[in-house]
């Protein structure tokens, strides 16, 4: 089985990897419902120490319904990277229709300075073997 595809952003020197998967074990598509989880790498390839406070996702599903998801940190954490670190997470979505797509921002700030800034998490495509015809 291959690899889903990996999407990647960098901003201000902070790399964003997503990589999702579907989990055919987690969905039911007679009662449309589908599940992926996504792999997240964050990467401060930067000079400066950097802490995510809050992360804000659009979640868009086949038919273009789009739900906004905001909340404190990533799965309970508020990690802080050093120069030439990285954090790694699992999180997950379910949709009602085979496919999607997802993007969003982390909410970040430079620990010594105090300044606040966004970083973009690229645009990924949500992909299941159950939908017509890819959407992207």
């Amino acid at each position: 089985m291959s690899q889903p595809p990996l999407f990647t952003a960098t901003t201000r020197d902070i790399r964003v990897s997503v990589r999702a998967f579907f989990l055919e074990d987690q969905s039911n598509p007679e009662q449309s419902h589908f599940v992926w989880a996504y792999r997240v790498t964050i990467e401060n390839l930067g000079q400066r120490t950097v802490q995510l406070l809050r992360r804000s996702w659009q979640i868009t599903d086949a038919q273009g319904r789009m739900q906004q998801v905001h909340g404190p940190g990533v799965v309970g954490e508020q990690p802080v990277l050093e120069p030439g670190e990285n954090f790694e997470y699992t999180s997950g979505t379910p949709l009602s229709t085979p496919s999607g797509f997802m993007r969003g921002t982390y909410h970040m700030v430079e620990t010594a300075s105090g300044e606040a800034f966004d970083i973009a998490i690229p645009a990924f495509s949500l992909d299941s073997p159950h939908q017509t015809g890819a959407l992207h």
